[in-house]
């Protein structure tokens, strides 16, 4: 939502390049908030069957207390320095370093947000966390809206809004259930297990940091242009994977994490995640630019719309890639720790640099995004390796991407050989889901068949 009241108030040039700079290390922290979830819900549950869940959440609470008062400090007194290290625009740049001092306090107050989820999942506890972030949400947009007039700034102002309450809600019930307690004394080494966990997520976002950088050295707006897209998938990758795959992680935390089990997890859940996003793909691939001018603005419309169109289809790959990536990483941390995860972040920062560099010079935008799926799809199968369900994986995720993206191009496409785009996206959408449910392909049946499992 913040996106499109930034696309119809200030259109597509420096000062949304100047937002998306400064939005990118938001999105990093916010990334350590799910990886915190990741490595923490595990020992949780443990924490909790062993009757000193209080003390684990307050150790690690105290542990990432340093270190994000770190990050805030910086944020508020050197903004201008590290928007100089996210942008080359001098106008962006100072856009970027009025907005730092807002989104930053915002991140660090949803990474707290996740730790309290995370000891109220292991209490089986889900609403007041779910609430809480629906609640900040429309509080920001709100807020956002109201003060819209005094320029880029209020999306800032709305954004730590959001994470205020995103963090209030679920600390209240959590505080008074005597969920959270004096640490136990062995803060530095949670300290160390979040770091093994948040260094490749935060990586992962890294590739789009690098992306964004090499987007940026195609002209003005074009940095824009990828992070709307990028933002796209990310959005669809989140809503069909991302929620499952840390509710799942207590289940499996409870009786194990066997490579059997684990291949069939992963492949069971991108069964369910590639149905809507094959969807989603086809009706951008034909009607994009209508969409993307719809929602974003006049703006987003002509050229620069279809090529938005273009890149979000550009990235399905990357999506395929990033959903079974997101079911696949919460299972390292059930197996154990995982000291070797620092070693493959670092790997795969400086391969994106290369791959982007390669793929910027020989395809522009799309050459960039298609950077990214390269690099997920190596960090994808060294964890799969570990998990020893590669080729199982490998095999139904295959199967999954087929089967969803050939019906999708099928029902897209055909409808547009004798109608308007519009009019073929409409329809390829009943087509296909009128011919997945006539068909109900086995992997798709299997996968609901596990998901009622988990319940």
């Amino acid at each position: 939502m913040l996106g499109v009241i930034l696309s119809r108030k200030f259109g597509h040039g420096v000062k949304t390049d100047g937002f998306f700079a400064a939005y990118g290390p938001y999105l990093a922290l916010v990334l350590v908030a799910g990886s915190l979830r990741v490595v923490v819900l595990p020992r949780f549950v443990a924490a909790h069957a062993a009757g000193r869940l209080p003390r684990e959440a307050g150790a690690w609470a105290a542990g990432l207390a340093p270190p994000l008062a770190l990050v805030l400090v910086l944020a508020i007194v050197w903004p201008h320095g590290i928007a100089s290290a996210l942008t080359s625009n001098p106008q962006a740049r100072d856009s970027a370093a009025e907005l730092l001092p807002w989104i930053v306090p915002s991140a660090v107050a949803q990474i707290y947000g996740g730790l309290v989820a995370s000891a109220l999942a292991s209490l089986d506890d889900y609403e007041w966390a779910a609430f809480g972030f629906a609640a900040g949400s429309i509080a920001g947009v709100v807020l956002t809206l109201a003060l819209l007039g005094h320029g880029v700034i209020s999306l800032g102002w709305g954004l730590a809004l959001n994470g205020a309450i995103s963090l209030a809600v679920p600390l209240v019930p959590l505080l008074m259930w005597r969920g959270l307690g004096l640490p136990d004394g062995r803060v530095f080494g949670r300290l160390v297990e979040l770091g093994e966990g948040v260094t490749l997520p935060l990586a992962l976002q890294g590739l789009y940091l690098v992306g964004y950088r090499f987007a940026s050295g195609l002209g003005a707006g074009r940095a824009t242009t990828f992070s709307y897209a990028y933002l796209i998938a990310a959005f669809l990758v989140a809503v069909t994977a991302a929620s499952v795959a840390l509710v799942a992680t207590v289940p499996f935390a409870r009786e194990g994490a066997k490579p059997e089990r684990v291949a069939r997890h992963v492949v069971a859940i991108t069964w369910l995640s590639l149905v809507p996003i094959a969807a989603a793909a086809g009706v951008f691939a034909l009607a994009g630019e209508r969409i993307v001018h719809g929602v974003l603005g006049a703006s987003y419309g002509g050229g620069t719309g279809a090529e938005l169109g273009r890149l979000v289809v550009y990235l399905a790959p990357w999506m395929v890639v990033s959903v079974a990536l997101t079911i696949a990483y919460p299972l390292v941390f059930v197996r154990g720790r995982a000291s070797w995860l620092p070693l493959l972040a670092v790997a795969a920062l400086g391969a994106q640099v290369l791959v982007a560099w390669a793929g910027r010079a020989a395809f522009g935008l799309g050459g960039v995004a298609a950077a990214l799926c390269v690099t997920t799809a190596a960090v994808l199968v060294v964890l799969l390796v570990v998990l020893g369900a590669l080729a199982r994986v490998a095999a139904g995720v295959a199967v999954a991407a087929t089967v969803c993206g050939g019906l999708a191009a099928l029902a897209f496409f055909l409808p547009r050989l004798v109608t308007g785009a519009v009019a073929a996206a409409a329809i390829g959408v009943v087509l296909y889901a009128a011919v997945l449910a006539l068909w109900r392909p086995a992997g798709l049946r299997h996968a609901w068949a596990y998901v009622r499992t988990l319940q």
